[in-house]
């Protein structure tokens, strides 16, 4: 069956892209009952870049296992462009790049390419997602003998063959070198601009930090964040400021008062090197470069501290 013979209703342009309400996913029975999910809320527009986040076994595999119709809820309600999950994969509508499932060894990759648009009637499609994926310089070598970061690629390629609104993938670039991991990422935005929405699952936090423009936390099954990724690093408050104390008793006196200071906090000093995280990073760096102190540095929260802040139990 391919995409041309199913029918989708028209999705309006303000219309979520994902809707989750209520969403929950219990494992076991009586006293053993897991809750892998426990009343997820979600909505998704048209064209976002979204980070889901979460520790392992907080819920994240199962969340997207429901929204992409693979599991079925306890309670609550999936919707994908105003469809029922399965429907909307069908279609063709939504597509995943998943760490599960395997690729034929004996095939190569433009082979590999070829059949799965040909089961969707896309065999057009195959030279424009072969390079996106930046495959055509393997496109001849056996799935077998392609890297973990090359068959990852492949699972790229194949996702994009249907031209879906909607990606999700779950550990996108795990395998992949530097430059294809930043290759994939320009397609990505590419891809945002033009209207489709990515929502990705990653424990490379720094691939949140620079590409997601929102980010979801998920921890015990719940959403313990969900904000813009900027404003989510700036929640914790204050930046961090470090520098190299010259030798002498003004600066022995910033210490001390430092330490009881309501406007900052984890204040370490090692060797002569002062780190503070303060809200008044710019008052206390004038007062460092006055002492005489070298080496300034100032850094705004990160959102690998932010997210250990959110999961620290």
């Amino acid at each position: 069956m391919t995409n041309a013979s199913l029918s989708s209703p028209p999705v309006a342009i303000d219309e979520p892209a994902i809707e989750i309400n209520g969403l929950n996913r219990r494992f076991g029975r009586g006293e053993h009952v897991v809750r892998a999910v426990d009343g997820i809320d979600l909505r998704i527009r048209r064209g976002e870049i979204v980070a889901l986040l979460g520790p392992n076994g907080a819920g994240k595999t199962t969340a997207l296992d429901m929204l992409l119709g693979l599991s079925d809820p306890n309670e609550g309600t999936v919707n994908v462009l105003g469809m029922h999950p399965r429907r909307a994969v069908a279609a063709g509508r939504i597509a995943a790049v998943l760490q599960t499932g395997g690729l034929l060894p004996d095939l190569t990759v433009r082979e590999t390419v070829s059949v799965i648009a040909g089961l969707h009637g896309a065999l057009h499609r195959v030279g424009s997602v072969m390079d996106q994926a930046g495959l055509e310089p393997i496109a001849g070598r056996r799935i077998g003998k392609c890297s973990g970061g090359e068959q990852q690629r492949v699972k790229f390629a194949l996702a994009l063959i249907p031209d879906p609104d909607i990606l999700v993938l779950d550990e996108p670039t795990a395998g992949m070198d530097v430059t294809a991991r930043r290759r994939f990422w320009d397609v990505m935005r590419q891809d945002a601009d033009s209207g489709r929405t990515i929502l990705f699952a990653t424990h490379y936090l720094e691939e949140a930090e620079q590409f997601a423009r929102r980010t979801i936390v998920l921890d015990h099954g719940k959403v313990v964040a969900d904000e813009p990724t900027t404003q989510l690093r700036s929640s914790l408050g204050g930046r961090t400021v470090s520098a190299t104390l010259p030798r002498g008793g003004e600066a022995d006196e910033l210490v001390t008062n430092l330490r009881t200071a309501s406007d900052a906090e984890e204040i370490t000093l090692d060797d002569g090197r002062l780190t503070v995280r303060t809200s008044a990073s710019d008052e206390l760096a004038g007062r460092l470069l006055a002492l005489g102190a070298t080496e300034l540095e100032i850094a705004a929260p990160s959102l690998e501290s932010a997210f250990m802040g959110l999961t620290k139990e």
